[in-house]
Parts: structure tokens; C-alpha cells; sequence
């Protein structure tokens, strides 16, 4: 199991240890008592520094050797170090180390083995607990879990079933891991909450969605009030690339593209700019285009449903044997 580098412990000779400078700037200037002692710092030592202010403590048995503020890096080593080597990061700290979430100030979150005693530190450290620690972390420096147990660990922390379906949506959109590998991480890790909700998810992405948005455009607007189910993620070709539209109707007679405009994912000047020319392309083959945003999937269901009906039936779907609503907000 990847750990925390531990030139922490006693029985490390001496010759095999980081000079101390190497040591801090590795720690970005963390270190635990453990080390200390390996470095031959008296409790007495230990104590003066602190009471002089050019040391403080910062967890249970860790401390900075400078003042002011901890970093990122250094809150992320007092963490492990406070996991005395046997701690990984996870969870949200875990997915902002893997780039599929953006980085927040708030704790660092860390797993350590399941009979271990450490609790968690408010503010600085959230301590989760599991017994498969060795097959869940990945080989990295600092050590987190894996991509896949990352996801299954927030789907599982979520308040509610559907928030964990939308968890697994919309983190598993964001990476390159395949909707097979994920079932495998399911199936050899069974979670102990809403694992039907993250077994859907699941599906849902191998059916082609890749937001919660998308869960809840066809969720609320389609299923729920007899729509055509749309193709997602249609390929077309704009300026030499290939670019993914949400969801288009061509298989069910009708040149219609529905755009999700995502809360976080449409606003950078990059994002925008392909959409402008995603725009202009639809509107040279003569496409209608709808867009659409949480507030209007989540809040107005019903009038999104009714605009993408009347386009749908204006370009060309037959609604004859169409599917009946089932949404309580229309009756």
C-alpha cells in the first residue's frame, strides 16, 4: 500500500534518512514528533520552540517549524502526517488532487486503516475510516485513492440517493475511466449506501449522459412527459474538430439539437467561444436549437417539456404512439 514517506520511524538508520533541510522542504516545513525524535529533538526541544513562537503545533503530534499560514501542500502533509503514515488522502481532497474537482478552501480529507484511532481535527482534517485501504490507493506522491474509489466514496457520502446518482454522473463524465472499470470498482467494493443509485448512475453514463443535468433533462422533461428519448452526445464537426452536442432528435424525424448549458461548464472564454461556433454551425445546416439550464430542467420541467414538444412536432416528429405523461406537476 503507497504511504506517506516515513522517515518518521526510529529503526530507519540514520545514513538512509533526508539531510533535515531536504526533510522540511519535502513537508513544506511539517513534521511530526515521530521525526523529531528521529532527528534527535529533545521533548525539551520540542517544547522551547514552541513556547518562542518559531514553531506551533498544528495537529495532535504535528507541528510547523514557521509561522503564518499553512498552504495547500503543507495543510495536506500535516494530514498525513497526523495519519502517522498510514493515511491516504480521499474524498473531495482526493478528487481536487485528481483535478475532477475544483480546489476549495476547506479540510483535507484522509482515510486511514479501520482500527486506527486518530478522529477527526476541526477545521484542518476529516478522518474517514476503511478496511480496504491497501487495494484503494493509488501510486502517487502524496498517496490518494484511486480515481474510482474517489468517485464511489463522494457518490457514498452524498445526503440523498439521487445526489449520489448525480455524484457518480457527473464524475465519472469527467474523466477517461470506462463505465466496465467502474462497474468492476462497484462490484469489488460493494458501497454500503445507495448502491442501486450508484449502480444507475452508472448505466446512465454508459447510456450516454454526463451531468446531472442531462439525468434530470431526461428524467423530468422526457420520460416524464412522453418525449422521444434524444441521442446524446452526437458527434459533428465544426472548424476541422469534433465537438459533442447534448442531445439531438434526428432518429425520430426531427433536425433538433437541445443544448444543457451547465452551471460551471460553459463559462470560460474557451467554452464559450466553441459554443458560439457550434451555434453558427447548427444554424448553416438548418438545425433548431434549444437551450436549456439547471434552473429551467429543475424548476420549469413542464414548460421546457412543452417548447421541446412544439419544436419536435414543427420539424417533423409524429407524436402518434407516443408515450403518455406520468409528471404529477401537469395534472
Amino acid at each position: 500500500m503507497p504511504t506517506h514517506k516515513r522517515w518518521s520511524e526510529e529503526s530507519i538508520p540514520a545514513e538512509q534518512r533526508p539531510s533535515w533541510p531536504v526533510l522540511l522542504g519535502e513537508q513544506h516545513g511539517i513534521v511530526s514528533r515521530r521525526q523529531l525524535r528521529a532527528y534527535g529533538h529533545t521533548m525539551a526541544d520540542i517544547r522551547a520552540n514552541l513556547d518562542s513562537g518559531r514553531w506551533r503545533r498544528v495537529l495532535p503530534r504535528v507541528y510547523s517549524t514557521f509561522t503564518g499560514e499553512l498552504s495547500r501542500p503543507a495543510k495536506i502533509h500535516a494530514a498525513l502526517l497526523y495519519g502517522d503514515g498510514y493515511a491516504i488522502l480521499s474524498h473531495r481532497t482526493a478528487a481536487e488532487e485528481w483535478k475532477i474537482l475544483p480546489v476549495i478552501e476547506g479540510p483535507v480529507e484522509i482515510t486511514v486503516p479501520y482500527t486506527f484511532s486518530a478522529v477527526s481535527q476541526a477545521p484542518l482534517v476529516i478522518v474517514h475510516r476503511s478496511r480496504a485501504l491497501p487495494h484503494i490507493a493509488a501510486g502517487t506522491n502524496p498517496p490518494r485513492t484511486r480515481v474510482m474509489d474517489t468517485i464511489l466514496d463522494l457518490a457514498t457520502a452524498q445526503r440523498t440517493p439521487q445526489q449520489a446518482t448525480n455524484t457518480i454522473v457527473d464524475l465519472l463524465g469527467r474523466t477517461r475511466i470506462s463505465v466496465t472499470a467502474m462497474q468492476a470498482c462497484v462490484l469489488a467494493r460493494p458501497p454500503f449506501r445507495y448502491r442501486p443509485s450508484i449502480r444507475y448512475g452508472i448505466a446512465l453514463v454508459g447510456g450516454g449522459l454526463m451531468s446531472a443535468l442531462e439525468v434530470a433533462y431526461q428524467e423530468k422533461v422526457e420520460d416524464d412527459h412522453g418525449l422521444p428519448r434524444g441521442n446524446r452526445q452526437t458527434p459533428v464537426e465544426v472548424d476541422g474538430k469534433t465537438l459533442w452536442e447534448d442531445v439531438t432528435y434526428d432518429p425520430h424525424g426531427a433536425a433538433v439539437t437541445v443544448r444543457l448549458d451547465g452551471r460551471a461548464t460553459h463559462s470560460t472564454p474557451g467554452v464559450a467561444f466553441r459554443d458560439r461556433r457550434r451555434d453558427n454551425a447548427a444554424e448553416l445546416a438548418g438545425r433548431a436549437r434549444l437551450v436549456y439550464g439547471w434552473q429551467d430542467v429543475q424548476d420549469s420541467p413542464c414548460a421546457v417539456a412543452a417548447e421541446v414538444r412544439t419544436i419536435l412536432i414543427r420539424e417533423g416528429w409524429d407524436p402518434a404512439g407516443a408515450r403518455g405523461t406520468t409528471c404529477r406537476r401537469c395534472h
